[in-house]
């Protein structure tokens, strides 16, 4: 089961959202589809960023991924720490892992993602 407070993206980005705040990263799923995370590319501060537009890119030892923006807005943060520490992608998804944080631009974008039982859905038929 997938965690209840975040949206998800078919292509397996998690976002939460505080206020006008959405952090962003990929589900345990998608880390483990992947296998051991050795690079992680992501935008600068201040870029922006469209909905289910590439905004980055994930290399693990099997394959190169492109991550995709489950919302629009501003890059107000780039998690840093993965440079050093990709690994972290797979072993803390949901926390340490996380990968940007996004000042929203349209809320009504949230609409668009799938709710956890719909991801978890999605996931069970893969």
């Amino acid at each position: 089961m997938v965690p209840t407070d975040l949206r998800y993206t078919k292509d397996h980005e998690w976002v939460r959202v505080e206020d006008d705040v959405a952090t962003v990263g990929i589900t345990s799923y998608a880390a483990d589809q992947l296998g051991d995370i050795v690079f992680v590319e992501l935008p600068s501060q201040g870029s922006s960023v469209e909905q289910f537009a590439t905004f980055g890119v994930v290399e693990s030892v099997k394959a190169v991924s492109d991550l995709y923006a489950p919302l629009g807005g501003e890059v107000i943060e780039a998690n840093t720490e993965l440079s050093s520490k990709p690994e972290l992608v797979n072993s803390d998804p949901y926390g340490a892992g996380w990968m940007l944080r996004i000042r929203v631009g349209d809320a009504g974008q949230l609409g668009e993602l799938l709710q956890p039982d719909a991801y978890d859905e999605l996931t069970a038929t893969s």
